[in-house]
């Protein structure tokens, strides 16, 4: 619940109302969130300080950008020696930044890192660890912290689920779809890629852009498909009605044909190494034939070497050119 009193009330007299009215209605947190400052201005330093002899908080924390890079240090420095000040909040972490300023704010104004923001949901505001954001800054990423928010997405049930299904190569497109939507809960594309060990160094803002479109793309060609064809990949990677189907879902998701067909290799690429992935993992699933059965038969087209010797093969058994079968027949 948010309270005000208007703009033309004295900032003081509003969080004294508010933490009245929060004790008479049982609140047990409100947070007083001051005008935000760049610079130590002695009139709007006055005022927090009578906000905070009004309120007596529990918590004073100052929210810093981690854009603002060395700079946060001595301007947590400032605040504290004006107002007192108990830690500090470090925002936009799943921007460029690495949060060097991190390092410096303990290390300058002495005052301690509480959270971190790294979204602009409520969610997104973590508690710090020190040790992970050590990690985030060389490079090395936070394997911890993904694991806790895809745990916080996913139950141990489902989880299982989906690894069986991977593991057996029936990672289909409703699959596909609800992966997707779990990862942008998580948060933005480039705060799960820093994350990733060595990710960190090796993607940049544009690369991440362009896979955020690729998403988008793959998932508005998905809501095109009818039920049975998310539930049954093999409709639009190897029966005879591949062609014609995949035309109809281009169309009805705006795209071309062409990125109809990039993205059925990827996805079918994917399935194929997560499937081996699995195996190799000991989680059993399905026998090298199975993979190659999987392997979009671009009869002439855009497929492996494989996938064209396979197709072939196929064709010479059942007369004509593939059976009119894949993406290549006409």
């Amino acid at each position: 619940e948010v309270f005000s009193m208007g703009v033309d009330a004295d900032p003081a007299d509003i969080a004294k109302a508010a933490v009245e009215k929060a004790k008479a209605e049982g609140f047990d947190t409100v947070v007083v969130d001051t005008a935000g400052r760049q610079v130590v201005d002695e009139e709007l330093m006055e005022e927090l300080r009578r906000v905070k002899k009004t309120v007596e908080p529990d918590e004073t924390l100052l929210v810093v950008d981690a854009m603002t890079g060395q700079a946060a240090a001595s301007l947590t420095a400032s605040f504290d020696s004006a107002v007192g000040i108990s830690g500090a909040i470090l925002t936009k972490l799943d921007g460029d930044s690495r949060g060097g300023a991190a390092v410096s704010i303990r290390g300058v104004s002495g005052k301690p890192i509480k959270f971190v923001g790294v979204g602009e949901k409520t969610e997104d505001l973590e508690p710090f660890y020190p040790d992970r954001m050590a990690s985030r800054i060389l490079g090395m990423g936070d394997v911890i912290s993904l694991v806790e928010k895809a745990s916080m997405e996913v139950s141990d049930a489902e989880a299982a689920k989906m690894q069986e299904k991977m593991a057996k190569a029936e990672f289909d497109f409703d699959d596909f779809m609800t992966q997707s939507k779990m990862v942008s809960k998580m948060g933005s594309m480039a705060g799960v890629a820093k994350m990733l060990p060595g990710m960190g160094n090796m993607i940049d803002n544009s690369q991440i852009r362009q896979v955020e479109q690729r998403i988008k793309r793959s998932e508005a060609m998905i809501c095109s498909m009818t039920k049975k064809e998310r539930a049954n990949p093999e409709l639009l990677l190897t029966d005879r009605s591949a062609r014609s189907r995949l035309t109809r879902i281009t169309k009805g998701s705006g795209l071309a044909f062409e990125d109809g067909l990039a993205f059925m290799s990827e996805f079918q690429k994917m399935r194929t190494m997560i499937s081996r992935m699995s195996k190799q993992a000991g989680f059993g699933g399905a026998d090298e034939g199975a993979d190659a059965e999987l392997t979009p038969a671009f009869a002439g087209g855009g497929g492996n070497r494989n996938a064209r010797r396979a197709a072939k093969k196929k064709g010479k058994k059942g007369g004509g050119r593939g059976g009119g079968m894949g993406f290549g027949a006409r």
